[in-house]
């Protein structure tokens, strides 16, 4: 759930010919005076990283300035901002070495010592090569300083003790820089590199254990600040088996796979400000990756939906409905805001490319309602690999919570697979993405209680020894 220098927020270099040559530029460059075409050559490879990294979606607050941080994390733990990335020498990064840039990225640690929260995924970045990290830290120096203080952190006692970090890594973080598989093919090694270390798709992807870690069901699906990030792995029926190697391809690079699936929220601003920028070659890669790993079978079904309870005409269900304007039906609520683009069988219009298919929709498919509930109260805003821009609606402002639990309700009925209904104060939760915070004194308690319980095997065992 948690993103450069303090995210939860998120890709790599340029073509594989020309990979080498961009490497050789940036030793070059650290051992002798560069030219101005190879500083250039340098910052351009920094540039293509950083978006593969996708660190501009979480280090820029909604309306700010790219790269000056301030995006608020809702965690059960309390309320983390990204940090300003910026060279600016007072708020910023400015002041930092690369050795200083190299720690955060790589060990969470940044410049003045202090651990970061991991709410910024360097146990991903922790697979970074120096080469890459040094192309990367050569950009950010290039780029114009943002004099802007982030809010602090809302986090309570003993959250905010940052000591506490390193008891969080001694269990979640174990240091291992990227190895290649030497059984595997070199584009393999490419997406898994991609995946893992740029793009760190498992912190997204993944779902944590108790103490907020990574667990081993690598890219199951998780929940991520109210929405479903889906089972990504190769099972059939829970995650994306049956795409092909091109349909994962074309995804990855629009957010939309006519048939089947569609994006917004988080995963949009991946698509719209990181993978898109891909190449050819490294979007392939990824999706190589991606297709080969392992099944991981949860309760989700087949989200597709595959046209089920598809209606031939909705305008059938309220043709001589009387109209309830204080309690409107979900047929009358889907008529009067979401038939005029999906059209009246819910079958999308056009090419289905800025209208999608509501019966063949991973989103309608879902066994959870919360990404559907969440693109009816924000819509959708996303640029495609073509440079389009792909927007819906959002009708937060204009349903209230019983209307959008009605609407998700007879979408999901209508076009998917049903389930458990949504109700309205659940609505309301995910439109003000209500996140429990876990009290910090269960936490103390929790310790004291592991440490009595350490104290007393001790003794139990010296007893047993000693009889």
């Amino acid at each position: 759930m948690m993103r450069l220098l303090m995210k939860t927020s998120l890709k790599t270099s340029f073509k594989m010919l020309s990979l080498a040559g961009l490497l050789f530029s940036a030793a070059s460059y650290a051992q002798t005076p560069a030219s101005g075409s190879q500083t250039l050559s340098l910052v351009k490879q920094g540039e293509y990283l950083t978006k593969a990294a996708d660190c501009e979606v979480c280090h820029t607050s909604e309306g700010g300035t790219t790269f000056a941080g301030g995006l608020a994390f809702k965690t059960p733990f309390g309320v983390i901002y990204s940090s300003n990335i910026t060279p600016d020498k007072t708020t910023g990064i400015g002041n930092w070495t690369e050795q200083q840039f190299s720690d955060a990225l790589k060990h969470g640690i940044r410049a003045d010592g202090q651990n970061l929260y991991p709410a910024m995924p360097y146990t991903s970045y922790s697979k970074l090569t120096d080469a890459d990290i040094h192309a990367m830290y050569a950009y950010f120096m290039s780029i114009q300083g943002v004099n802007h203080n982030p809010p602090a952190n809302e986090l309570g006692f003993p959250y905010n003790q940052r000591l506490a970090l390193k008891g969080w890594n001694l269990i979640n973080f174990h240091f291992k820089p990227f190895e290649e598989d030497p059984k595997q093919s070199a584009e393999w090694n490419r997406g898994k590199y991609v995946a893992t270390a740029l793009g760190h798709c498992e912190e997204c992807h993944t779902p944590r254990n108790l103490a907020m870690g990574l667990s081993d069901k690598a890219y199951a699906g998780a929940m991520v600040d109210g929405w479903e990030a889906f089972n990504i792995s190769s099972d059939k029926t829970s995650g994306i088996g049956t795409w092909s190697h091109d349909d994962l391809m074309q995804y990855l690079r629009s957010g939309s796979l006519p048939g089947k699936a569609t994006t917004g929220g988080g995963m949009a601003d991946v698509i719209s400000h990181s993978l898109r920028f891909l190449t050819p070659e490294d979007l392939s890669a990824l999706a190589t990756y991606i297709k080969s790993v392992p099944a991981q079978q949860t309760s989700s079904k087949d989200r597709s939906s595959a046209g089920l309870n598809a209606q031939s005409d909705i305008t059938q269900d309220v043709r001589g409905m009387p109209i309830d304007d204080a309690n409107p039906s979900g047929a009358v609520l889907f008529n009067g805001n979401c038939a005029s683009c999906h059209g009246t069988n819910g079958q999308g219009i056009g090419d289905n490319k800025f209208y999608p298919s509501l019966s063949q929709n991973s989103v309608v498919g879902s066994d959870k309602p919360n990404n559907l509930v969440q693109i009816i109260l924000h819509g959708v805003d996303r640029v495609n690999g073509a440079g389009e821009h792909i927007v819906m609606p959002g009708f937060g402002d204009n349903l209230n919570d019983a209307q959008i639990a009605t609407l998700t309700n007879y979408v999901r009925t209508q076009f998917g697979h049903g389930g458990t209904a949504v109700d309205a104060p659940s609505v309301k939760s995910l439109r003000e993405n209500s996140v429990t915070v876990i009290p910090g004194y269960l936490l103390i308690l929790a310790g004291l209680i592991g440490v009595l319980i350490i104290i007393a095997l001790i003794v139990f065992f010296r007893r047993k020894k000693k009889a």
